[in-house]
């Protein structure tokens, strides 16, 4: 396989310059070790960020959040939710800190109002009533799936090719140059050759060991962050702790639910990414301090990603670590058509790709500029259903009585799989439970996929999608998956839930369900 750019990884960043180049009529190949959104772009919060949080410790990351958010609310409106944010201050904050914010954020350009305590619990009537502070600050919430599957998808419709489990497992390099990449296809072991003029290191926290296959190293801190996701929706707003960037400050409203977190974790190693009980503790007993029903609402999931800090290890607090972006032309490593874009926000993904791809093209000779800035991302039917909410209302109008429900939590009607299934094979991809509730709701209801896992295996099996085996192993590893965020959350009703799905699946159907928490 020959192609103008090669680019590994297929987070936001990575999916984003996929479309830039695309813009440009920049031929392009896609490798992704698993699937889209696999690392940090598909474990974070969903916060578009107004660049407020940053204001005392990076002012230039603050800065960029601000631009860039108000780009992309201007040219991905639909996968943007205008919430609005509120930082808030209880007893016992710093009162220098609430002081200097207004200033602190005028200082970054970023708009900031005041709101008189009284005013501010009348707007989220679920604020605590120890609160001494409040400011108005321009955040909303963004789908980090829709965004990362409508900028795939439009790349793929001019041209990109998107390899799905496919890793990248070496370099051939001569006079400087890479001249070929040998990718292994993660289930089957295929191996096959891609000769690129360019290539492109966007795999995140993995930036470091693809580079290392180059022979060329980057100093990189990972920090693990854990977030929780609760039943219901619990504010309206965005609610920030009126403090320095710390452990769980941020409530985050998305769709039908709320996300809470995060933490900053130094780790050494990507293979045990899991969110552990301590951090859910720590993440409900301070964000109850701001909004005190967190203690005892419910919780139906707990996830972890991995930011990628370009750093050293040496170095002290991985809140200390820029949130800014890092593009390292490797032409000073001697290569000459290698480069590394990481770290950076989910707000600026599209910034990064532009200076990436800003890169590549003055390398291949390309003059045509960066549209993305200015040109609106398409809405594609077939990646609507990953937004929460939008399953009820389009099956209630729809009315179809052929038109079943196989997700009930979340109101996924098989005319959504069908969609979702008839995009993959059109891609020649794989079709199974993960990849296709990677493009859905189904499994992120309370359930968990307890019931969905089997009425979408049995209608696929009817469809004759899946064969013999296939199906009831899609079900263990869907299940495996929505098992990782659930074993840190367990009390209460979701404990409940977890009992019957164990009764249902290893009681009724024989299934190890000791296998499914390795």
């Amino acid at each position: 396989m020959e192609t103008q750019v090669l680019i590994i990884g297929g987070g936001i960043t990575g999916t984003g310059l996929a479309r830039d180049l695309a813009l440009r009529g920049v031929q392009c190949v896609v490798v992704e070790r698993a699937d889209i959104n696999a690392g940090a772009s598909g474990a974070n919060h969903g916060l578009l960020h107004s660049g407020a949080r940053y204001v005392a410790n990076d002012p230039a990351a603050a800065r960029e959040c601000w631009e860039e958010g108000s780009i992309l609310k201007r040219v991905g409106a639909h996968c943007i939710e205008m919430t609005g944010g509120l930082f808030v201050a209880v007893e016992g904050d710093d009162e220098r800190y609430i002081a200097d914010f207004p200033s602190m954020c005028g200082r970054c350009g970023i708009p900031v109002t005041e709101v008189e305590v009284k005013e501010a619990r009348e707007i989220e009537p679920a604020l605590s009533d120890r609160l001494i502070a409040a400011y108005k600050v321009e955040d909303a919430t963004i789908d980090p799936f829709k965004l990362s599957l409508e900028n795939i998808w439009q790349a793929q419709e001019l041209g990109t090719v998107l390899l799905r489990n496919t890793r990248v497992v070496g370099f051939t390099v001569e006079h400087g140059r890479i001249v070929s990449v040998r990718t292994q296809d993660a289930r089957t072991g295929q191996e096959r050759q891609i000769r690129p003029l360019e290539v492109v290191n966007a795999a995140g926290a993995w930036s470091a060991q693809v580079a290392a296959l180059a022979g060329v190293t980057i100093d990189m801190v990972y920090s693990k962050g854990t977030l929780l996701v609760t039943l219901s929706r619990v504010t309206r707003h965005v609610v920030n702790r009126l403090r320095r960037p710390s452990n769980a400050d941020i409530l985050v409203p998305g769709g039908t639910v709320s996300l809470l977190g995060t933490t900053s974790v130094k780790v050494d190693s990507l293979d045990e990414i899991y969110p552990t009980v301590e951090e859910v503790d720590l993440i409900v007993r301070e964000e109850s301090a701001m909004v005190p029903e967190l203690a005892s609402t419910r919780y139906v999931r707990a996830y972890a990603g991995v930011r990628p800090l370009v750093g050293s290890q040496r170095e002290g607090d991985a809140r200390s670590l820029s949130r800014g972006f890092a593009l390292l032309d490797h032409e000073r490593d001697g290569l000459l058509n290698f480069a590394t874009i990481t770290g950076g926000k989910f707000t600026t993904y599209r910034l990064m790709a532009e200076k990436a791809a800003d890169l590549v093209c003055r390398r291949l000779g390309v003059s045509a500029p960066c549209r993305t800035r200015t040109q609106p991302l398409p809405s594609s039917p077939v990646c609507r259903w990953t937004e929460t909410g939008r399953g009820p209302q389009e099956w209630i109008e729809k009315n179809d009585p052929d038109d079943a429900l196989l997700c009930e939590c979340e109101m996924v009607p098989c005319s959504a799989v069908d969609t979702v299934v008839s995009a993959l094979e059109k891609r020649g991809d794989l079709v199974d439970l993960v990849s296709i509730g990677l493009r859905s709701r189904i499994g992120k209801g309370p359930c968990q996929g307890t019931f969905c896992s089997l009425k979408i295996a049995g209608y696929l099996y009817d469809r004759g999608i899946v064969k013999k085996g296939e199906g009831i192993k899609g079900v263990r590893e869907f299940l495996r998956e929505r098992w990782r965020g659930q074993h840190s959350i367990l009390w209460g009703t979701q404990l409940v839930q977890a009992e019957l799905q164990e009764a249902l699946h290893c009681g009724v159907f024989c299934q190890e369900l000791a296998d499914l928490s390795e």
